[in-house]
């Protein structure tokens, strides 16, 4: 099974990043299968790390005794969720360190024609830049408290609500996950509970449905309260959790200064959205742990082309929007 010129073109370019950034590896998303054998070539002297789009086809890669398979859960999720949870699970098992450089190798662009193109498009991603602190030690952590699965649905669904806002308008909000029974004591309702009434699966934050859902009752001022599970428990709750023992940034406003009190007082961990920049925040024992910076409106896919504007002369592969982890452009 020979590669599409256009994958050839793309597999080329991102061993000459590599060698040139220099970058710690590539990261392919695949959507079907592969000749890896190719692919290993033409990226000889790489590190390559691939991630599946579903459990059968990680199966079929992790039988392939050269290629370093990342397992991941992503479900019916755009490409840049997946994105995300393919660099989280890097670093959660050391393959990517802080502060590394990757080339991603993926389909991101929708042109509406018959997908032969099994990639179309390359990303230069710094993980030190939208993952300050976040090492695979802390993400270990965390999980000791929050099942990972659970924490990585919350920051997906706050980094959505950072970029799309709510019809037009943007929009900030908080989640506090874990610990319930100890954060529902630190905290009192503002509103009605629109949760109420509901069962456990039609409140699971895994669902695409109720993510949607949530994003409408985003809007309510105050907190959302998650359970450890992914279950949402209670929305519209105002944060009485001690102001002390912890240290703001300057800037931040009383929605932050909540999410870190209520993390320093109880084991939960608190997720905050900003409403003027976008920008997530992820809060344990008081301190930001993870930090995403504002996201890019979305923008109209364009046709993929590839450009030779670099001083070297290396070609580069144009992205039409960013990643909810990091993306860095070398174009000006």
């Amino acid at each position: 099974m020979a590669l599409a010129p256009q994958t050839v073109a793309l597999l080329r370019a991102a061993r000459q990043l590599v060698q040139t950034l220099p970058a710690d590896a590539v990261l392919l998303l695949a959507e079907s299968d592969l000749n890896w054998e190719t692919v290993l070539q033409h990226l000889d002297g790489c590190r390559l790390l691939v991630a599946a789009e579903d459990a059968a086809l990680t199966a079929r890669l992790k039988a392939h005794p050269k290629l370093t398979v990342l397992e991941i859960n992503p479900g019916p999720t755009p490409t840049q969720e997946r994105m995300s949870l393919a660099l989280l699970e890097a670093v959660r098992r050391d393959q990517l360190r802080q502060g590394a450089d990757v080339i991603a190798l993926y389909n991101g662009i929708d042109t509406g024609e018959d997908g032969s193109e099994p990639l179309d498009t390359l990303s230069v991603i710094h993980l030190g830049e939208h993952i300050e602190r976040l090492s695979a030690q802390d993400l270990r952590k965390l999980d000791t408290q929050v099942p990972l699965e659970t924490l990585r649905a919350v920051v997906d669904l706050a980094v959505e609500i950072g970029r799309e806002g709510r019809e037009g308008h943007p929009v900030g909000t908080m989640f506090v996950v874990g610990d319930t029974r100890k954060v529902l004591t630190l905290s009192r309702p503002m509103n009605f509970n629109p949760f109420r009434g509901y069962s456990p699966e039609e409140r699971d934050i895994r669902n695409a449905i109720v993510r949607e859902q949530i994003k409408d009752i985003a809007q309510l001022e105050g907190a959302i309260i998650i359970r450890r599970d992914g279950v949402a428990v209670a929305a519209a709750m105002r944060i009485e959790a001690p102001d002390r023992g912890f240290t703001l940034s300057k800037g931040l406003g009383t929605r932050h200064a909540a999410a870190a009190a209520i993390s320093k007082s109880t084991k939960a961990i608190a997720v905050t959205v900003s409403q003027s920049s976008g920008t997530v925040r992820l809060f344990q024992n008081g301190e930001v742990m993870l930090h995403i910076e504002p996201l890019a409106r979305p923008v109209i896919w364009s046709r993929f082309r590839m450009e030779s504007g670099d001083p070297n002369g290396t070609s580069r592969a144009l992205v039409g929007r960013p990643l909810p982890v990091a993306e860095r452009s070398n174009s000006p």
